[in-house]
């Protein structure tokens, strides 16, 4: 099974989340993809929270050394039809490349963030069931 990982979960493994072991547990045994905008993705999170003093600059730092060891290939963008998804469904860029990814591959969307599930939906991309 291929499950596209988004930048949310990623944070809340990393960050030790209560949603962790679940979404551990769901993608144990899974190839785990993302487009390569992940790094950055994870970068921006992580400088967006301790921005807003959520975490300390020392807990970025860490928490982007721990998204370094999970093991995710990256994949190209297809920035037209990524720029076809925003348009259609009024989302962000990063969101609309989780989203091709997933239309892509035809596989599964890991994701935390509520707006980018109902994404998903709209265009039969499934949700990677995460809750306990």
């Amino acid at each position: 099974m291929i499950v596209v990982l988004d930048t949310s979960a990623v944070i809340a493994v990393v960050l030790n989340e209560p949603q962790k072991p679940r979404l551990i547990e769901r993608t144990r045994g899974t190839e785990l993809i993302a487009p390569h905008s992940l790094p950055a993705e994870v970068g921006n999170a992580l400088a967006a929270m301790f921005r807003r003093r959520r975490i300390v600059l020392d807990a970025a730092i860490r928490g982007f050394a721990s998204y370094q060891q999970i093991d995710v290939r990256l994949t190209a963008i297809d920035m037209n039809r990524s720029l076809q998804l925003c348009n259609e469904l009024g989302i962000y860029a990063y969101d609309a490349y989780m989203l091709d990814c997933a239309l892509r591959h035809r596989c599964h969307l890991a994701t935390l963030d509520s707006r980018l599930a109902s994404a998903a939906g709209q265009v039969g991309v499934a949700i990677l069931d995460i809750e306990p």
